[in-house]
């Protein structure tokens, strides 16, 4: 056997990758989340014990944690399956929740009523009921439909009797 063949070639990039992932997900699932990696180097233990240590090696390993594109958290530690543009869009929604104060409403605890409206007068009927003082709390969303209006409600008995209340 050859010198050449006894020697393990380096990984590719797309390896590393794969590695470095399974690294990650191994972390998160032990810790909850990872708190151990923060730059290709605290890698290059793990990668050093299966091929020998040369600065092609740590280069290959640069190279798969910047082409990942991997955010970090506050504490500068890799976030897993996620790029950066993820986290920034993540990050703007976390922000939107906050200002609008949004709550959220399982619309499986909600029952439907179904409105058949005519086509031009959907829009105005929507209108009249989201500044209805009568209609408020009555109901959690409206939605236009091809042929009418749903209301998702969490009381459906007072809603129809509301509803039928106008149409007599």
């Amino acid at each position: 056997m050859s010198q050449r063949n006894s020697i393990r070639k380096n990984p590719s990039r797309e390896t590393c990758e794969n590695t470095i992932r399974r690294i990650l997900m191994t972390e998160v699932l032990e810790h909850g989340k990872n708190k151990h990696f923060r730059s290709a180097s605290d890698f290059m233990k793990y990668f050093e014990s299966l091929y020998p240590a040369s600065d092609a090696l740590t280069k290959q390993v640069q190279r798969a944690v910047k082409s990942m594109d991997m955010p970090k958290d506050d504490s500068g530690y890799f976030i897993v399956n996620k790029t950066t543009a993820q986290h920034e869009q993540d990050n703007e929604i976390r922000e939107l929740f906050s200002k609008g104060q949004i709550s959220m409403t399982s619309l499986e605890e909600c029952e439907t009523v179904f409105l058949a409206v005519k086509d031009h007068l959907r829009s105005h009927l929507i209108y009249c009921l989201e500044h209805s003082e009568t209609f408020a709390g009555k109901y959690v969303t409206i939605l236009e439909t091809c042929n009418g209006i749903i209301l998702y409600t969490q009381n459906k008995n007072q809603l129809m009797v509301l509803l039928n209340s106008l149409t007599i």
